[in-house]
C-alpha cells in the first residue's frame, strides 16, 4: 500500500521533492547507492509533468546509439549546441551532461526495471552544424501497468485530451498504426487488440494498464523505487527547507512537521508553469498576458520559491522562460478548460497556421516552441496573441485536428463544444473565425500553388531532416506539404502555451543549488524544471527537458553521497560517476 503520512521528527539521508523523472531519478540513484530516501509528492497522483509528457530524452551518444553503430565524439553535439546557444555552450554543466548522460542511461539499464527504445532514426530540431538525422534520442519501452500492483492508483493517468479513453498511443509504429487503422488491416488489427485491452483493464482495474511514454517511464522509475525501498509521499506539499549552521538539513511540511535529512535535499517540483507571477517575472512581455500550459496545474514554482526563501539564485538571462507549444483549449463537462499541446498534426500535408489576420507567418512543421517564438515575434503589437491551425477536411478526416479526432470519430461533438470552426468555404470559415476572407482566401491560393510541387518559397516547409519525419513519409512529393483542396475546411484556435518552464534555479555542474555570489548552498540541489535550463532557454531538440532532468538527478544523487563533486570521499567506485556501471 502507499506510504502512510511520514510523522514529525522521521529522518532520511536524502529527501526529494517532487515526482517526475528528475526527483525519481535522484531517489532510485540515491537509494542505490545506499542512502535511505523519501519523495515528497505535493499532488494525490506520481509523476508530474513527466507522466504526462512523450517521455523522450535527448542523450547524445547514449548505449543504444552506440550498439547500433551510430558513434561520434563528445564533440561532435556540443558543436551543435555551440550552433544553437553560442557562447552558452561553454556552460560547464554542458560538458558535464555530455559526458555523464550515457553513464546514467547505462546505469538505469543494467540496474534497475528501467527498459529502453532508441529513436535512432530522430533528428534534431534544426539543420545546423552539428545535427544529426538520428542517435540522440531515447525513450522508455511500453510498460505493463500491473507489474506497479497496487501503487498503480498512485501513477497520474495520462493526458485526457490527447489520450482515446486514458489509452496512451506510443510514439513511432503504434501512433502509424492508429492513423492507418481504416486503411491497412494489419494497422486495424493492431488498433482493435489495443482498444480491446484497454477495455478490458478498464472493467478489470478501473484504468488503463498498457502505459506508454511518460506514464511507462514514471511507471519503471517507480518499480525501480519501491525495489530500493524508496518512501514515496503523496499529498504532501513542502513548506520550506530547515538550515542548521548555514546547511540544508530537512524540510518542514505545510502540516508544520519536520523532517530532517542529513545528506541533503533536492528540488524537482516542476517549475512554474501555472503561477501568474513567476510568469511576469521570468517570461517577457512578447509572450503576452495570458498563458495556457499543457503541464499539471498544480506546477506552481514551489521548488524556486523554497529555494529562493533558501537564499538560492534564479536565473533569469535565459533566451526563453519556457518550453513553448501551442495549445487549444478544451472545454471541460465542469466548465473548465483542458490545453491540448500540438505537437504533431501541423506539419501533415493539407494543414497551415494563419494569423489572426489570415496571413501565414511561419513554417508550420518546425519544432512547436520554433512555431511559437514566430508567433510571438509576430504579434508585437497586441497582447491578444492567437493564431489558427486551417486544415481540409480530407486532411482532418486523415489526421485530426488538436482534439478533433480523425475518422472515425464523428465531428459534430467538436462542433457543438464550439472547438471545431467548420464551414463549406473558406471564406466562411473566415467569418466563422473573424478573419478577412479576402486575405484567408489569397494565402491558401499562394500555398496550395507551390503546394502541389512539393515547394514553399515562403517558409521552407518539408526541407529539413526534422520537418520531413513530422510529415507523412508516403506523401509525395514533399512529406510534410499539401494543398487544401477538400471542403468543408476546419479551424481550431491556438493560444500561447508550454510544456514547461526553462528559468530556474541557479546551478553548477554537481546540481548544488548557488547562492547570489554563486556558492553552493550546502545541501541543496536542484533537478529537473527547478534547475534552470542548461540550454540557457534554447531547445535544440526533443527531450531536452527530460534528458538533463533524469542525468542531474543522478549526478545531484552521487553528489549527495559524497561520489562526487569537489568534496567527493569515494569517487568512481562501482555505481559511482564516470565509472563502469
Amino acid at each position: 500500500m502507499p506510504d502512510a503520512a511520514p510523522q514529525d521528527g522521521d529522518s532520511y539521508d536524502l529527501i526529494v521533492v517532487g515526482s517526475g523523472a528528475g526527483g525519481l531519478s535522484a531517489a532510485v540513484t540515491a537509494a542505490h547507492l545506499g542512502l535511505r530516501v523519501a519523495v515528497l509528492e505535493k499532488e494525490p497522483v506520481l509523476g508530474g509533468t513527466t507522466a504526462w509528457s512523450g517521455g523522450w530524452l535527448w542523450i547524445p551518444r547514449n548505449p543504444l546509439a552506440i550498439e547500433a553503430g551510430i558513434e561520434e565524439p563528445v564533440e561532435a553535439p556540443l558543436r551543435y549546441l555551440e550552433s544553437v546557444m553560442g557562447n552558452r555552450a561553454r556552460d560547464p554543466r554542458i560538458d558535464m551532461f555530455l559526458k555523464t548522460g550515457p553513464e546514467m542511461v547505462r546505469f538505469f539499464r543494467d540496474r534497475t526495471a528501467l527498459e529502453w527504445i532508441d529513436g535512432n532514426a530522430v533528428p534534431d530540431f534544426v539543420d545546423l552544424p552539428g545535427s544529426v538525422g538520428g542517435g540522440r534520442s531515447l525513450c522508455a519501452a511500453p510498460y505493463d501497468g500491473r507489474g506497479l500492483g497496487r501503487w498503480i492508483t498512485k501513477l497520474r493517468p495520462p493526458l485526457g485530451v490527447i489520450s482515446i479513453g486514458g489509452l496512451g498511443i506510443a510514439a513511432g509504429a503504434d501512433l502509424r498504426h492508429f492513423f492507418n487503422a481504416t486503411r491497412r488491416v494489419q494497422s486495424g488489427l493492431h488498433v482493435l487488440s489495443r482498444l480491446g485491452k484497454h477495455a478490458w483493464d478498464l472493467v478489470a482495474h478501473r484504468r488503463g494498464m498498457q502505459l506508454a511514454n511518460g506514464n511507462a517511464l514514471v511507471a519503471r522509475l517507480l518499480r525501480a523505487a519501491l525495489d530500493r525501498d524508496v518512501a514515496l509521499f503523496t499529498d504532501c506539499p513542502v513548506r520550506m527547507v530547515t538550515i542548521e549552521r548555514d546547511r540544508i538539513t530537512g524540510v518542514t511540511l505545510e502540516t508544520g512537521a519536520r523532517l530532517n535529512a542529513r545528506a541533503g535535499v533536492v528540488l524537482a517540483a516542476g517549475g512554474f508553469p501555472h503561477d501568474a507571477a513567476l510568469q511576469r517575472h521570468l517570461f517577457g512581455p512578447e509572450t503576452g498576458t495570458a498563458h495556457y500550459s499543457a503541464a499539471p496545474s498544480g506546477n506552481t514554482g514551489d521548488g524556486l520559491k523554497i529555494g529562493k526563501a533558501a537564499g538560492a539564485s534564479v536565473e533569469t538571462d535565459l533566451a526563453n522562460g519556457g518550453a513553448w507549444a501551442p495549445v487549444s483549449r478544451v472545454p471541460q463537462g465542469d466548465g473548465t478548460m483542458a490545453h491540448f499541446p500540438h505537437l504533431i498534426e501541423r506539419a501533415k500535408p493539407g494543414i497551415i497556421a494563419v494569423t489572426g489576420r489570415g496571413e501565414r507567418f511561419t513554417n508550420e512543421a518546425d519544432s512547436y516552441h520554433a512555431f511559437m517564438r514566430r508567433l510571438f515575434d509576430v504579434s508585437a503589437d497586441t497582447s491578444d496573441i492567437h493564431c489558427w491551425l486551417i486544415a481540409d477536411h480530407k486532411a482532418q478526416r486523415r489526421w485530426g485536428l488538436g482534439w478533433s479526432r480523425c475518422f472515425p470519430f464523428p465531428l459534430r461533438p467538436y462542433q457543438r463544444k464550439g472547438y471545431l470552426k467548420s464551414a463549406g468555404s473558406l471564406a466562411a470559415l473566415a467569418t466563422e473565425c473573424g478573419l478577412d476572407a479576402a486575405t484567408l482566401e489569397q494565402t491558401v491560393s499562394r500555398f496550395n500553388a507551390h503546394a502541389i510541387q512539393g515547394k514553399d518559397p515562403e517558409f521552407g516547409r518539408g526541407e529539413s531532416r526534422y520537418n520531413k519525419v513530422q510529415g507523412d513519409p508516403e506523401h509525395r512529393p514533399n512529406p510534410a506539404l499539401g494543398p487544401l483542396t477538400s471542403a468543408p475546411f476546419h479551424a481550431v484556435r491556438i493560444v500561447p502555451g508550454s510544456l514547461g518552464t526553462f528559468a530556474g534555479l541557479a546551478t553548477d555542474e554537481y546540481a548544488r543549488v548557488l547562492d547570489a555570489s554563486r556558492a553552493p548552498i550546502p545541501g541543496l540541489f536542484a533537478a529537473g524544471n527547478d534547475m534552470s535550463s542548461i540550454f540557457a532557454g534554447h531547445y535544440p531538440s526533443g527531450g531536452i527537458t527530460l534528458g538533463p532532468a533524469m542525468t542531474f538527478g543522478y549526478i545531484a544523487a552521487h553528489t549527495a553521497a559524497g561520489r562526487m563533486g569537489p568534496d567527493a570521499t569515494s569517487p568512481n567506485i562501482e555505481g559511482g560517476p564516470h565509472a563502469t556501471v
